[in-house]
């Protein structure tokens, strides 16, 4: 959202920071998946980024693009939203062969290694004050690749989810 995520900062003693932004509900939608390669062992972040909220069809879309981009059989590890559960990704998961989608337990973000990657990059956010949408998409794509780029910070996703990572 334009309403920017607060942390803590460092300010001059007696002085406290303050953050002006424009108050708007505006947002970009976004949904990620991190993958780890059996063979290299090589973790890889993938997204897509929408500025409506991310529906079922957009979820379908981006499971057909990890179909179109990762080679082989693809486990799927999904929270119990209801986008992830729509027609189009149930009719998908019926029909693709190589795709296997699982569910993690009602409530579990911490066994999710792609909530670890959305905290990193509420911390890369974190204080700033976009002025418009188009600006927040370029923080977040920014964000997102240097995120990316990092085979430490996508490790310490999948360590701090608790799952095995190979």
């Amino acid at each position: 959202m334009l309403i920017p995520p607060v942390r803590r900062t460092w300010a001059p003693k007696g002085s406290t920071p303050i953050t002006v932004h424009r108050f708007s509900h505006s947002r970009v939608s976004a949904i990620s998946a991190v993958s780890v390669s059996p063979v290299n062992k090589r973790l890889s972040l993938y997204y897509h980024l929408s500025r409506d909220n991310i529906r079922s069809a957009d979820v379908a879309f981006f499971v057909r693009e990890l179909l179109r981009t990762i080679p082989g059989h693809i486990i799927v590890l999904w929270d119990n939203s209801v986008t992830h559960r729509g027609a189009l990704v149930r009719e998908l998961d019926r029909t693709r062969e190589r795709l296997h989608i699982e569910y993690f337990p009602a409530y579990a973000p911490e066994l999710n290694p792609d909530e670890r990657v959305w905290s990193q990059l509420k911390e890369l956010l974190a204080n700033g004050r976009p002025d418009d949408v188009a600006e927040l998409e370029d923080h977040l794509l920014s964000s997102l690749v240097d995120i990316r780029s990092s085979q430490s910070r996508l490790r310490a996703c999948v360590h701090k989810s608790d799952l095995p990572l190979f």
